[in-house]
């Protein structure tokens, strides 16, 4: 279907919230259709070969939201554990979680590090959720963790930093850079999401809501990508 798939492809999941009110219908019950989306998306992501699948699910920001609505958004991350993740497991992808499990619900964690347990060894598609996730936080934390390492194994702290060494404790590794940001909801910016990853990234923004994007929306963004000529600063 297509000649040229982005190795890593990562998600701003916005609109849930403008889905629901432009329905008469709460927050929560908007949030509940984007989770909908997600699991459409992983059967379109297998369908066309796509390896590496990144989505921001929640932000370090999103923690001033209010608490009704942040108990429901991880309510509903609990609920999607427990009725997908055998079906994730056989279908060959693997969990993966990118952000701090500071100030994440102690039963949301379990669930998370039991799909990232379960699916370790699975090829098929690496779906990544970014959850409690900024990107500013995760390059300075990248740094604490070099200093850390260096200090453990008697090195010198200030000795220089390779490219390879600082993305080796980035929260998203070993996953690839990105090469395709998808951003629904017509917004415009990246939000501190995959800071570092995205240097090189294609931006593709989408008036489509979250909860409305599918498989045909997924396709266009995937035909636009396959269009684009990437230079990485050359000629």
């Amino acid at each position: 279907m297509f000649s040229n798939l982005p190795n890593h492809l990562a998600i701003i999941m916005d609109g849930n919230g403008r889905w629901a009110t432009s329905k008469g219908k709460s927050r929560s019950e908007g949030h509940e259709a984007g989770s909908e989306t997600i699991d459409q998306l992983m059967d379109s992501a297998l369908e066309i070969g796509l390896k590496n699948v990144s989505l921001y699910a929640f932000s370090t920001e999103n923690w001033k939201r209010p608490l009704k609505e942040i108990q429901a958004i991880f309510s509903l991350l609990d609920d999607f554990i427990d009725k997908k993740l055998s079906t994730i497991h056989s279908r060959g992808i693997r969990i993966l979680h990118s952000g701090s499990k500071s100030k994440i619900p102690g039963k949301s964690t379990s669930q998370i590090d039991k799909a990232v347990r379960l699916t370790e060894n699975n090829t098929r598609l690496n779906l990544n959720f970014c959850l409690n996730y900024g990107g500013q936080e995760e390059i300075l934390n990248a740094f604490d963790r070099v200093i850390e390492k260096r200090i453990e194994e008697k090195q010198s702290p200030g000795k220089k930093l390779s490219q390879k060494e600082f993305e080796e404790n980035l929260y998203t590794y070993p996953l690839p850079p990105v090469d395709l940001l998808i951003r629904t909801a017509g917004e415009q910016r990246v939000s501190n999401f995959l800071l570092w990853q995205i240097a090189y990234a294609e931006l593709y923004f989408t008036e489509t809501l979250w909860p409305d994007f599918n498989r045909s929306e997924l396709i266009q963004a995937l035909e636009w990508y396959e269009k684009r000529i990437r230079k990485f600063g050359g000629l």
